[in-house]
């Protein structure tokens, strides 16, 4: 079988599915790895470095779709939805398509791969459980988001983060908020206290707390009822208004006194919780900084805005997007282990073969001979009734 590896359309992304390191493993299952020309370019590996480990070179992208009985991609058509669009009469039926697609949020999207007849593979719907660590894209792209919004911070503020004795005196360290403690806030924790702020944490699963501190940094716990915060899977679950409208305002007072607030709150498929209000913004010190890494999914913050800096009355609020496509050559490495590992799990004898009693395959499948079949996306609103009952 042709494993395809198309160079990425999405408008700054510089990623790459796969790295030349990972060709070895693939050529060992009994795979023909073809990749277009350039694809790996902008993350820094060049042509020559894939070919040296055995891929091939295609002539252009419509040949590796037109080959490929796989194709491995960071976007698919889902999480590109306008540039992705010109790939789907490249597509044919039978294909396997395998990235990431925002299945939860790109319904239509995942209709129009179905209707075309491709096997669609969401890297999103990773389950998390322990085989399926090595496979789990998202935790791999949120280390890389978690250090890359501090390192935005910092050069965004107009203090140094270490304390300084000097001669011309002692510089206080920077004060540094993280609110949410999952995979990227853990790194964002990591790399301000590496930078030598004073780091605190808030995350409303108490669970975390320990890995909180054992990162250097305090954890800030608020009076609130938070035993029903956590799914199964380790994410934190939505809540009511109400619990936001109290969190908001014993947040308050913890806000005003941070220099730099770094916020990660998510909630798979769901509009990000809204934890900085423009009235808790108002209270924070002139030059502070907040970087919401949840711009794109509505925003923790109400001011802030996805991909465009603004400035509300001397606080400066980033709304980064994409932000591990801007550290493209790590980014890629671990994403190509992520992607490489899952194929092989699918993978037998050089040959596609799926066993829908595996829980990564079945929760990540989204579409299989002209339908919809993840029982996740046929849950979602703007489904069908046959979709619905799997018919």
């Amino acid at each position: 079988m042709i494993v395809g590896i198309p160079k990425e359309t999405f408008p700054g992304e510089r990623r790459v599915a796969i790295i030349p390191s990972v060709v070895p493993a693939l050529t060992k299952a009994g795979l023909d790895v073809l990749i277009e020309p350039t694809a790996g370019d902008d993350a820094g590996y060049p042509d020559a470095a894939f070919t040296e480990k055995g891929a091939r070179l295609a002539t252009d992208r419509r040949q590796v779709f037109a080959d490929a009985d796989i194709v491995l991609q960071v976007r698919t058509l889902g999480a590109n939805p306008e540039a992705g669009a010109a790939d789907l009469e490249l597509l044919r039926q039978g294909q396997a398509v395998i990235g990431l697609s925002e299945p939860l949020t790109a319904l239509d999207q995942a209709k129009r791969l179905a209707e075309r007849g491709v096997t669609a593979f969401s890297l999103e719907l990773i389950p998390r459980i322990t085989r399926a660590q090595s496979m789990d894209v998202l935790s791999s792209m949120a280390t890389v988001t978690g250090y890359k919004a501090v390192l935005l911070a910092a050069g965004t503020a107009p203090r140094m983060f270490p304390m300084l004795m000097t001669a011309a005196g002692t510089l206080k360290p920077a004060r540094v908020l993280i609110l949410g403690a999952g995979v990227a806030g853990l790194q964002a924790i990591a790399t301000a206290r590496r930078l030598g702020a004073t780091v605190e944490a808030y995350d409303v699963r108490p669970a975390v707390k320990e890995q909180v501190e054992s990162l250097g940094a305090k954890f800030v716990e608020l009076d609130l009822e938070t035993e029903d915060s956590e799914d199964k899977g380790g994410y934190a679950k939505a809540q009511d208004e109400a619990f936001y409208r109290r969190q908001q305002e014993a947040m308050g007072k913890v806000i005003a006194g941070a220099d730099v607030v770094v916020t990660t709150a998510l909630v798979p498929g769901k509009k990000a919780p809204r934890l900085i209000t423009e009235t808790m913004v108002d209270g924070m010190a002139s030059g502070s900084v907040i970087v919401d890494l949840a711009a794109e999914q509505g925003g923790n913050c109400e001011l802030a805005k996805a991909g465009r800096p603004t400035v509300h009355k001397g606080v400066t609020l980033i709304g980064p997007t994409n932000l591990a496509a801007s550290v493209p050559h790590h980014a890629s490495q671990m994403y190509a282990k992520n992607i490489t590992t899952f194929l092989l799990h699918l993978v037998d004898d050089g040959k596609l073969a799926l066993d829908m009693e595996d829980q990564i395959t079945s929760d990540t499948l989204v579409s299989r001979d002209g339908a919809i079949v993840n029982a996740r996306l046929r849950d979602l609103p703007g489904a069908s009734d046959s979709e619905r009952t799997g018919s």
